[in-house]
C-alpha cells in the first residue's frame, strides 16, 4: 500500500508540474504570438508594446498605381497583399516583407525606392497581420510558406519575373526561410535586414530583458505550447537551420547598435550561408533602423549588390 500511495503521489506531482508548465507556456505564447485583445481583434501581440520602437510610425504609402491581390495559404487562410506598378514595369520585382507585429503598411517607404528604380512591388500582410487571416504569428514558418505562394503567383502571371525578397527583422527571417524552400520559384536575390538566427534564441534573450527570467524551464514550455497552439514550434522558426539550402545571392544588413537582435546573429547567418553573399553594418543604427539612419549607404549597397548578379 505504501508503494501504491507513493506511485499515486508521484503521478499527481507529475500532473501538477505538467499543468503548471502548460499554463506558463500558454501565457507566454499568447503574450508573444497571439493577435487581438478585448477591444481590438486585430491588435498585435502584447509583447509588441515592449519591443516596438515607439517612434516608428506608419510611413506614407507609395503613390503608384496599385491593385489588391489575394491568395489562400496551405492551411486555408485568406492572404492579402498589394501589387504596386511603376510607370514602365519590367521583369524586376521586389516582395517586401514586414516585421513582427507590423503589417504591409510599414513597408511603404521601402516600396517607394524600389518603384523609383522600376521594380514592380508586392507588399504582403503576413500570417495574423493586417488583412491576412490567422490568430497566431509563427515567426517565419507559415510566413515563409506564404512568401513562396506569392512568389509562385508572380511567376505564374509573369513568367519572366526576377524576384528580390527583402525583409526586415522577422521579415528578414521570413525571406531566408522562404528562399530555402524547394517549392519557391523566380528568386533572383535575398535582402536580409536585421534577422535572427532563431526565434527561440531571440525570445530566450528577451525573457531576461523584459521579465528578468531564465530560459529554463520557461522556453521549453513555450516551445511545446506554441506547437499545440499554432501548428509549429518556436524552435522551428530558425533560419540558421536552413540557410545553407539557399541558392540565390544573399545580402546581409544589420544596425551596429541593434540591442534586440545583436549583430553577431548576422555574422552567424552569413557564415552558414553557402550562396553568393555580402554583408555590411550601418553605424549608429538600432533594430530595424538601418534604412532610416543612413538611407544613402543602405540603398547604394543594395542596388550595387543587385546590379552585380
Amino acid at each position: 500500500m505504501k508503494i501504491k500511495g507513493l506511485i499515486v503521489a508521484l503521478i499527481a506531482g507529475l500532473i501538477a508540474i505538467l499543468m503548471v508548465g502548460y499554463g506558463v507556456g500558454v501565457y507566454f505564447v499568447n503574450f508573444a504570438l497571439k493577435r487581438g485583445n478585448d477591444t481590438d481583434p486585430l491588435a498585435p501581440p502584447v509583447a509588441c508594446l515592449n519591443i516596438h520602437d515607439k517612434n516608428r510610425t506608419i510611413p506614407a504609402q507609395a503613390k503608384y498605381k496599385n491593385e489588391e491581390w489575394t491568395a489562400i495559404s496551405a492551411d486555408g487562410r485568406h492572404l492579402a497583399a498589394t501589387h504596386y506598378i511603376p510607370a514602365n514595369p519590367g521583369r524586376r520585382w521586389a516582395i517586401l516583407v514586414h516585421g513582427y507585429g507590423r503589417d504591409q503598411r510599414f513597408t511603404g517607404d521601402y516600396a517607394e525606392v524600389y518603384l523609383e528604380q522600376g521594380y514592380q512591388v508586392l507588399t504582403p500582410d503576413l500570417c495574423a497581420s493586417g488583412k491576412s487571416d490567422g490568430q497566431y504569428i509563427t515567426m517565419g514558418v507559415k510566413e515563409g510558406e506564404e512568401i513562396a505562394i506569392w512568389a509562385n503567383k508572380i511567376k505564374a502571371q509573369y513568367p519572366d519575373a526576377q524576384i528580390v525578397l527583402h525583409g526586415v527583422s522577422m521579415g528578414a527571417a521570413t525571406v531566408l526561410m522562404a528562399a530555402a524552400r524547394d517549392d519557391i520559384t523566380g528568386i533572383a536575390a535575398v535582402i536580409e535586414d536585421c534577422g535572427y538566427t532563431s526565434a527561440y534564441e531571440m525570445f530566450s534573450n528577451q525573457l531576461g530583458v523584459i521579465f528578468d527570467l531564465p530560459e529554463y524551464p520557461i522556453m521549453p514550455c513555450v516551445d511545446v505550447v506554441s506547437g499545440l497552439k499554432t501548428g509549429v514550434k518556436i524552435s522551428d522558426a530558425a533560419p540558421i537551420k536552413v540557410i545553407d539550402r539557399i541558392k540565390a545571392p544573399v545580402l546581409f544588413i544589420h544596425g551596429a547598435d541593434d540591442k534586440l537582435i545583436p549583430p553577431d546573429m548576422m555574422d552567424r547567418l552569413y557564415d552558414s550561408c553557402r550562396s553568393k553573399k555580402q554583408k555590411f553594418l550601418i553605424e549608429g543604427a538600432g533594430h530595424g533602423d538601418s534604412m532610416s539612419t543612413d538611407s544613402e549607404t543602405y540603398w547604394k549597397n543594395i542596388f550595387d549588390f543587385l546590379s552585380a548578379i
